[in-house]
C-alpha cells in the first residue's frame, strides 16, 4: 500500500517527535535515550491526540535492523564461552521459565490480562521481539509495550547505580572495535529481508526479526561479516521502535495506562525476585561473584547490560553469553508458551 501525502506529513511529525524526546533524553544522560525518549515523548504525544504513525515498511526495515544489531553479539568466542558454564546457564533457564509462569499468572488473575497477552507480557526480556510479535499477531500492544517498558527502564536505571557501588569503571571493551563493512551489511541486510519475506510467508511471528538475528549470526559464527552494525543504524532504529511503541497508545484511557504502568512494575518485580533466585543457585552449582551473576541474569535489555558489565569491570563475555543463551532461549520458550493460548483471545489494537 502506497503512503500518502497526508501519512508522509504524520510520518515527519511523529519522527520530528521522536527525535526532539530522544534528544532531549540524550542532554539529561537518560538511559537508552534513543528508545525510552522517543517512546515517552510520542506515547505523550499520541496520548494527546498527535496523528502519529510508523509505516509498515518503515517498521519491517527497523525490525531487520534490530534483528541484525542482535545477531552480531553471536560469535564464536561467545559461543565457546557458553560451554563453559553449563550449571549457571541451567539456573538462568530454570528461573527464566519460572519467571515467565508466575508473571502471566498474576497478570491474569490481578490485571486482567487474558492469557495471550500476558504470556507476551510476561517475558522477561527480547523487547524488539516480543513487540513485533505483539504486532504481527494483533495482541494488544500498548499494554504489553507498556509493561515492557517498565521493566526495561526499571532495570536500567537501577542496575548501574548499584553495580557502580561495588566495581570500578573499567575501559574494557564488549563489542567489536570496527563496524561491519558497507558490502557485508548490504549482504545480511538483504538476506535478513529474504530470509524475513519466507519466514512471513511460513506465518512465523516476527519474521523480519527473526530473519535479521539468524542472517547476521550465521555471518558472525562464520566471520563472514564480522563487525558490528553502524551506531547510527542502531540508534535510529531504537527511536523507530520507541516511536512505534508510542503510536500504539493512541485511544488509551489514563485508567489503562495506569494499570499497565503497575503491572509492569509487578512483572519487573517477579523477574528480579526470580533473577535473584537463579543467582543463589548459580552460586551454589558454580560459586561465582554475585555481582558478576546478576548483572548476567538481570533481565534488562542485553545492550544495557553489556554496558554495565563493561563499564563495571565485570566479565564481559560471561555476562554477554547469558544474554545471548536468554535471548535465544526466549526465542524457543515463548512460541511454546503461546502455543497454550490463541491469539484469537487477545485484545484487539485499539488504534
Amino acid at each position: 500500500m502506497s503512503i500518502n501525502k497526508v501519512d508522509l506529513s504524520n510520518l515527519a511529525i511523529t519522527l520530528a517527535i521522536a527525535g526532539a524526546g530522544a534528544g532531549l533524553f540524550t542532554l539529561i544522560g537518560f538511559p537508552a535515550a534513543p528508545l525510552t525518549g522517543s517512546a515517552l515523548a510520542v506515547t505523550l504525544a499520541g496520548v494527546l491526540g498527535a496523528p502519529v504513525i510508523v509505516p509498515l515498511g518503515l517498521r519491517t526495515v527497523c525490525f531487520i535492523v534490530l534483528g541484525a544489531g542482535i545477531g552480531s553479539g553471536v560469535t564464536p568466542a561467545v559461543l565457546d564461552a557458553a560451554v563453559a558454564w553449563p550449571a549457571s546457564f541451567v539456573a538462568l533457564g530454570i528461573t527464566l521459565a519460572m519467571s515467565m509462569l508466575l508473571s502471566r499468572i498474576v497478570l491474569v488473575r490481578f490485571f486482567g490480562f487474558d492469557a495471550y497477552n500476558a504470556s507476551l507480557a510476561s517475558v522477561p526480556g527480547h523487547l524488539s521481539y516480543i513487540l513485533s510479535m505483539a504486532a504481527d499477531t494483533k495482541a494488544d500492544v500498548a499494554r504489553i509495550s507498556l509493561a515492557q517498558s517498565t521493566r526495561v527502564l526499571f532495570l536500567t536505571i537501577c542496575v548501574p547505580p548499584v553495580i557502580a557501588l561495588l566495581f570500578e569503571v573499567t575501559e574494557a571493551s564488549f563489542l567489536p572495535a570496527q563496524n561491519i563493512t558497507a558490502i557485508s551489511a548490504v549482504y545480511v541486510l538483504l538476506g535478513a529481508g529474504v530470509v524475513g519475506v519466507i519466514f512471513q510467508k511460513m506465518k512465523v511471528p516476527a519474521a523480519f526479526l527473526l530473519g535479521g538475528m539468524l542472517v547476521s549470526s550465521l555471518g558472525h559464527l562464520t566471520e563472514l561479516t564480522p563487525g558490528k552494525m553502524p551506531d547510527w543504524a542502531t540508534l535510529i532504529s531504537f527511536m523507530v521502535m520507541g516511536a512505534l511503541i508510542g503510536t500504539r497508545f493512541k485511544g488509551i484511557s489514563a485508567e489503562m495506562f495506569v494499570k499497565a504502568i503497575g503491572a509492569g512494575v509487578v512483572v519487573t518485580l517477579i523477574t528480579v525476585s526470580m533473577a535473584i533466585l537463579g543467582v543463589i543457585l548459580a552460586m551454589t552449582l558454580v560459586g561465582l561473584d554475585p555481582s558478576l551473576l546478576f548483572v548476567a541474569f538481570a533481565p534488562g535489555g542485553v545492550e544495557a547490560m553489556a554496558a554495565i558489565a563493561v563499564q563495571s569491570g565485570l566479565d564481559p563475555t560471561f555476562v554477554a553469553a547469558h544474554h545471548i543463551f536468554r535471548l535465544l532461549l526466549l526465542t524457543i520458550l515463548v512460541p511454546v508458551l503461546l502455543r497454550w493460548t490463541k491469539p484469537s483471545e487477545s485484545v484487539k489494537d485499539p488504534s
